[in-house]
Parts: structure tokens; C-alpha cells; sequence
């Protein structure tokens, strides 16, 4: 049994979905995951703000605007009156509950419920349309089974229980429906699982079920090489091992969040990357394979800040990098690379909102420079020190980059490089010129 997870981009349209609906009628058993009609959320965010802001006149214009727009949507859907009908209903009493919750008093709790109504909205358009085609569908609310506890961590037990039960006494129905992204706290109330949304929510059942493929269905036909937005005549990776995926997706591949993954990884169930929109092409396969010295693909994260703290003696003292490491610890601050040197070190961050006060408390210990707008470039693939030759061609690329940092030893899977972000493209084609062109050619 195979879960499948589209996209707001797959279910983005009346004809979207109908591809997805021809795409899930094979006849074979199957659990699928829905995310919202792409520019639902936003949209509902947008209405969140304003009631937040207190300008409710604002929020309910928007909750009519994105009533009217999926009102248009039923009869490029349904074939028959009796399938409207029951979509009309449910969106009229959909929406009314939407304007009931932009009339109270502005909380997280509100604002959560108000962000879960996309994923509502489509798996019930989409659970309508595929009983109207008559086939064998159950919808299956995704806050029956998903719990987060205390911490914002997804509880997999109660996943495995609910999902093993249904499974066992249900064996008519074929294609069972969920929302991704929403979930229940521990007071019962709507959350998210914030991280990887509903590609999280996909690899959490598939992981919890032990099931056969975890399928990514998105707008791209799987993982590429390089960013193709930079790059031009970039390819698809073929197959990918966990920890290759979870290094692209850390540092700048868009297709997938760097987490949502771990929990297949952890289970050993293959994740594959598919194209709505070239259904045969083969995609990405993500599993626990790794191929021997093969360099696999370049990413970049951007909107970084490297930050040198220099010693404020000539030599560094002892407990002068754990008390750097602490500062950024006690200000919840991820550190994504760190080089060190014999009087001071450098290290880079993707989240400045909280570089004032850190940088006051590193001023304590040492010296210290920040320069903004940087970008990371990172290479993957399986880059262990016995694979000679592999690192001279990689610097060789970055020959005429300027580079502010480099970081290789750290794990087997990866080199970064951090450089200006106005040097980035410069920096993707060299090495996809170097990396991949040439071995192409050779």
C-alpha cells in the first residue's frame, strides 16, 4: 500500500484535480494526502492579519472574495446537480463557520483554525468529485488522528493506532482521503505541524504504517541537479540516499522540507518525487542506497549572515567556542556553518531576527564583524575523503568566486561554500559546468 501526497500547485484547479483524480483511480488501495488550492493559504493569512489588526470590515471582504472564487469552482467540477448541490452546501456552511471566526476575539488558537480551512476546503471538493465518479473513497479528518504533543512534535503512536484499526475494518473502501498540514495540540485544540506541512503529514502515516512508497506529487519532475531558476539545462536526480535529500532540502532545494523526510528515513520507506504535470516521468527516488562516489547535486540557501567573533586575547582561551555556541543556544539560534581559526571563528545564520542582542553578547568576549546578504552554496553527494579527486574538482569551480568560508568534514554527504549572494549564480553554473557538463562530456 502506497500513501500519495499532491500539492497546492496539483489540486490548484478544477482540471488539476480532476488530473489527480485519474491519477489515483488505478484501482489499487491507497492512502492520499491533500494540501490546500494553491493561494488558499495565503489568502486566509491575509484574513488572519486583518482580524488580528482588528479591521474585520477587511477580513470579511477577503472571506467573500475567496468564497466567490471557489464558488466559480463548482460547476467546472461537477458533472451532475446532485454533486453541486452537496459542494454548495458544504462551502455555504463552510464559510458562515469562516465569518463566525473573523468576528471574535483575535488568538493563536483562532488564527490556527482559520489557516486549517484550505486543507478543509479541498479534500472535501476533491472527496465529492471522486464519489461522483464513482469510486470507492472515504474522507479521513486529519485531526482524528494527528496530535502534536507539548514540545510541537507529532505523537507517531496514535497515528499507527488509529490508521492499523481503520485499515483492519474497512477493506472496501480503495482511496482514503486526508488533509496534510493540521493537526491537534495537546488541549485539543486546531494546530499545524508547521515543518514540511503536508509532506509531513504524508511521511508521519507512511512511516507509521511501515507502507510501501511515500509519493511526493508536486509541479516539478522530482529533485534537479542545480536550482534550474539560475541554471540553465539542469536534470533531475534518479535516486537519492536519505541523508543526500535531507542535505539538499536543508540548503536550499524547495521541493522538500529538510524534516519532513526523517521519519521515513527512520522507518526505511522509500519517498519518491513525482510530476503532476508529467504523471510517466520517473522522478526522484529517496531511500537508503548510497552511490559510491557520485557527486549528485548543488543547492543554495540564501538570506544568510556570517558573523567573525575574533578573541579578545591572541590565543583563544579555554571555553571561548562553547560560550559563543551558548549565546547563540540561549537566543534559539541554528548555526549553519562554523570555521575556526587559531585566534577567532566565523560561523554563518539563516535567521537574523535576533542579531542585536547576540551580537552585544559576543561584543563581551571578542571582537566581532557581520556581513549580511551571503549566500551558502553546497555540493552533495558521496564525498568521503577515500574518493580522490572529487574536492579538486569542486574548488576548481570556485576559482574565480570569491569565497568567504568552507565547510567539508563535518559529514560525508556535503561541502559549502559561503560567498556573496550577488556571486551565487556565477557560483551554481561554474560548478554545474565543472560537475556535470564535464562528466557528461568525459
Amino acid at each position: 500500500m502506497k500513501i500519495l501526497k499532491f500539492g497546492g500547485t496539483s489540486v490548484g484547479s478544477p482540471e488539476r484535480m480532476k488530473d489527480v483524480a485519474r491519477l489515483i483511480a488505478d484501482g489499487q488501495r491507497k492512502i492520499v494526502v491533500l494540501s490546500a488550492m494553491s493561494g488558499t493559504t495565503n489568502r486566509l493569512v491575509e484574513i488572519a492579519d486583518y482580524i488580528k489588526k482588528r479591521n474585520t470590515e477587511s477580513g470579511n471582504a477577503l472571506i467573500g472574495h475567496l468564497r466567490g472564487k471557489y464558488k466559480k469552482h463548482i460547476p467546472e467540477l461537477f458533472a451532475t446537480a446532485e454533486a453541486r448541490k452537496r459542494c454548495e452546501k458544504f462551502f455555504r456552511d463552510e464559510f458562515i463557520n469562516l465569518g463566525r471566526l473573523a468576528q471574535g476575539d483575535f488568538n493563536e488558537t483562532m488564527e490556527k483554525a482559520i489557516l486549517a480551512q484550505g486543507e478543509i476546503l479541498s479534500t472535501h471538493m476533491m472527496f465529492f468529485y471522486l464519489q461522483e465518479q464513482g469510486m470507492k473513497v472515504r474522507l479521513i479528518p486529519a485531526l482524528d488522528f494527528m496530535h502534536i504533543d507539548a514540545d510541537g512534535e507529532p505523537m507517531l503512536r496514535p497515528i499507527h493506532e488509529y490508521w492499523e484499526r481503520l485499515l483492519a475494518e474497512d477493506k472496501d473502501t480503495e482511496i482514503f482521503l486526508t488533509q496534510g498540514f493540521i493537526c491537534r495540540n495537546p488541549q485539543g485544540e486546531i494546530d499545524n505541524l508547521q515543518r514540511g506541512g503536508s509532506d509531513y503529514t504524508a511521511s508521519l502515516i507512511g512511516a507509521a504504517l511501515h507502507l510501501e512508497e511515500i509519493q511526493i506529487w508536486t509541479d516539478i519532475d522530482g529533485m534537479h541537479n542545480n536550482d534550474p531558476r539560475f541554471v540553465e539545462g539542469t536534470r533531475p536526480v534518479r535516486q537519492l540516499h536519505f541523508e543526500e535529500a535531507a542535505e539538499l532540502a536543508y540548503f536550499g532545494a524547495k521541493i522538500l522540507h529538510p524534516t519532513c523526510i526523517q521519519p521515513a528515513r527512520y522507518a526505511g520507506v522509500p519517498v519518491r518525487l513525482l510530476n503532476t504535470m508529467q504523471p510517466d516521468a520517473p522522478g526522484t527516488l529517496i531511500n537508503n542506497t548510497m552511490q559510491s562516489g557520485v557527486i549528485k547535486a548543488v543547492a543554495a540557501k540564501d538570506n544568510i549572515t556570517a558573523i567573525k567573533v575574533v578573541s579578545s586575547r591572541m590565543l583563544l582561551a579555554t571555553g571561548f567556542l562553547r560560550h559563543i555556541f551558548d549565546i547563540f543556544a540561549r537566543y534559539k539560534t541554528s548555526i549553519d556553518m562554523v570555521a575556526t581559526s587559531e585566534v577567532g571563528v566565523s560561523l554563518s545564520i539563516d535567521n537574523d531576527s535576533r542579531l542585536t542582542p547576540i551580537v552585544e553578547e559576543l561584543k563581551k568576549v571578542g571582537t566581532v564583524e557581520v556581513d549580511h546578504n551571503m549566500c551558502i552554496i553546497c555540493v552533495v553527494g558521496d564525498l568521503v575523503r577515500e574518493n580522490k579527486g572529487f574536492l579538486a574538482r569542486i574548488t576548481s569551480a570556485m576559482s574565480d568566486v570569491a569565497v568567504r568560508m568552507v565547510s567539508y568534514g563535518g559529514s560525508n554527504h556535503n561541502i559549502s561554500f559561503l560567498v556573496k549572494a550577488e556571486e551565487k549564480k556565477q557560483a551554481l553554473q561554474a560548478l554545474s559546468d565543472k560537475l556535470f557538463k564535464e562528466s557528461s562530456i568525459n
